[in-house]
């Protein structure tokens, strides 16, 4: 009996491995020049930026730097570069006259009940009140949590990643493009960065 949990153990850890290798997909390479930035591998198959691009400052219509993996804000879509480059990425801005964008929180607010930690519902009148300010409502909010739930736990709690700090844009698109085909994840990209880049109404 020992022998046989011991097995399934190893068989259990494979499948996780095997899942953590396709749900943590990385951001690709980027090469920050004086007036262009050059993305390669990079991993989201709709984006402009997929699977190489090179970005010119008039594509740009501002950078994100405030928090985690960097931003760049392109019309209809957004490129993400790895927060390594955080300072580079800054001065490129400044350099440029690229303005510097607040750090959207629609989806980690989305995301939190699928973090490492208490979900109460004080909390989430918190972020439902922050939601309805950006122009969502209860509906959607219950409906796209319904959409990327299950795949969100497995992503967070089946890879042994147990964030409980924040999960965002980049973290939901890395978790559908596991589970979707290539025609749905195409369908939901779109939808995720509309609702990244959705800001408060009036």
């Amino acid at each position: 009996m020992c022998i046989v949990k011991f097995f399934k153990n190893i068989f259990k850890s494979k499948i996780i491995k095997i899942k953590s290798n396709n749900l943590f997909c990385g951001v690709g390479d980027s090469e920050i020049h004086e007036n262009t930035i050059l993305i390669s591998n990079y991993p989201f198959e709709p984006s402009i930026a997929y699977p190489e691009k090179l970005i010119t400052v008039t594509e740009i219509d501002a950078i994100c730097v405030d928090f985690g993996t960097l931003k760049i804000k392109i019309k209809d879509d957004i490129v993400f570069l790895s927060a390594e480059k955080k300072d580079e990425l800054k001065m490129f801005a400044e350099r440029n006259k690229i303005p510097l964008s607040a750090y959207s929180w629609n989806w980690d607010w989305i995301l939190e009940p699928y973090l490492d930690t208490e979900f109460t519902e004080e909390n989430n009148k918190q972020v439902t009140a922050r939601l309805l300010e950006n122009g969502f409502n209860k509906i959607e909010i219950d409906t796209i949590r319904n959409e990327v739930g299950k795949q969100m736990y497995i992503y967070n709690f089946d890879t042994m990643l147990w964030d409980w700090c924040s999960l965002s844009l980049f973290d939901v698109l890395s978790a559908m493009r596991a589970k979707y085909t290539k025609e749905e994840f195409r369908e939901f990209y779109k939808r995720a960065i509309e609702i990244e880049k959705r800001e408060k109404q009036g």
